[in-house]
């Protein structure tokens, strides 16, 4: 593919999930507030505050290391906007998918959680570094379950690591197994996306919003953007890996895809809105002993099934 091409798809697929990304926000916003018996924001609130902090100034404390500190929003942008230009290119044009581009996609979905990291313990502020903490403590819980579940969907899709693949399969959740994974990665993206009751790193109550309490203007922003980006990706992957991405193609499946992305969507918002922040040992507990069992249980369902040829196992 020429270069042209490849920066126009990014720019295009960046610049859409960033829209969607924001409505997105607002629609949480919008729900969180009628649960609570407030008005909530109009529907152009998230994209208004954004746009104010791309125009003010962006502040660094004199403890703060400025290189890692002002790199790390602008590396967490870029690495969500590939991964978002990867997965739409794939979803909707299969011949743009490449071997492999599923691990690419998983490894790009990382950096913003390191990227946030690394800027917190850049900042040279206690609030931050204990945000920090608590997002290595999180990464290190949800990533093996996230990852074990992804590859129960790699069993069922004869070991493809191609996400156009997964549009011509039998979808994973179509079984014992891939509904096992599917829960397991459901909450596990709640985590990635630091929603409750996994926004530890933040948690304004307690630590002033801990990763991002030096962070002001556009670099803020950035950080916004790539979480409001996230929010519209995660769903995305999800329905690919394990709903069967677009299927054939027809325009009954254009309809399902769209009924499935609102349905995830809407189920995170539930669960932001029924459960109480945790502690960041009850959240480690909850990954590695809980989550991580089932979906090793997930797992060994899939293996049987693909050795026995079971599909619903």
């Amino acid at each position: 593919m020429a270069l042209g091409w490849s920066v126009l798809i990014f720019i295009v697929a960046a610049g859409g999930t960033l829209v969607l990304g924001l409505l997105l926000k607002w629609v949480d916003r919008k729900v969180t507030a009628k649960v609570q018996w407030r008005v909530g924001p109009p529907w152009y609130q998230p994209m208004a505050d954004v746009i104010k902090l791309m125009g003010k100034e962006s502040f660094m404390p004199m403890t703060a290391r400025g290189t890692g500190f002002l790199l790390a929003p602008v590396i967490a942008l870029a690495a969500t906007g590939a991964a978002a230009a990867i997965l739409w290119y794939a979803l909707i044009h299969s011949e743009g998918a490449f071997l492999g581009d599923l691990i690419v996609v998983l490894y790009l979905l990382v950096i913003p959680a390191a990227m946030t990291i690394l800027g917190a313990s850049a900042s040279g502020n206690p609030h931050a570094a204990i945000g920090a903490g608590r997002e290595i403590k999180l990464l290190l819980s949800y990533e093996l379950p996230m990852l074990l579940a992804i590859l129960v969907a790699v069993a069922h899709n004869n070991w493809s690591l191609r996400l156009d693949a997964f549009s011509g399969a039998r979808p994973a959740l179509y079984s014992i197994s891939g509904v096992l994974a599917f829960i397991v990665a459901m909450l596990c993206a709640q985590a990635k996306l630091g929603q409750v009751p996994f926004d530890l790193a933040e948690a304004e109550c307690e630590i002033m919003s801990g990763v991002y309490v030096e962070y002001s203007g556009s670099s803020l922003a950035m950080f916004l953007m790539s979480r409001a980006m996230l929010l519209a990706l995660m769903p995305l992957l999800l329905i690919v890996v394990f709903w069967g991405g677009l299927g054939a193609g027809a325009w009954y499946d254009y309809v399902f895809f769209i009924l499935k992305y609102l349905l995830l969507v809407a189920l995170v918002t539930l669960i932001r809105n029924t459960n109480p922040r945790v502690r960041i040992d009850q959240a480690v507990r909850f990954f590695w002993f809980r989550l991580t069992p089932i979906v090793v249980v997930a797992m060994v369902l899939a293996l049987a099934g693909a050795s026995n040829k079971i599909p619903w196992l």
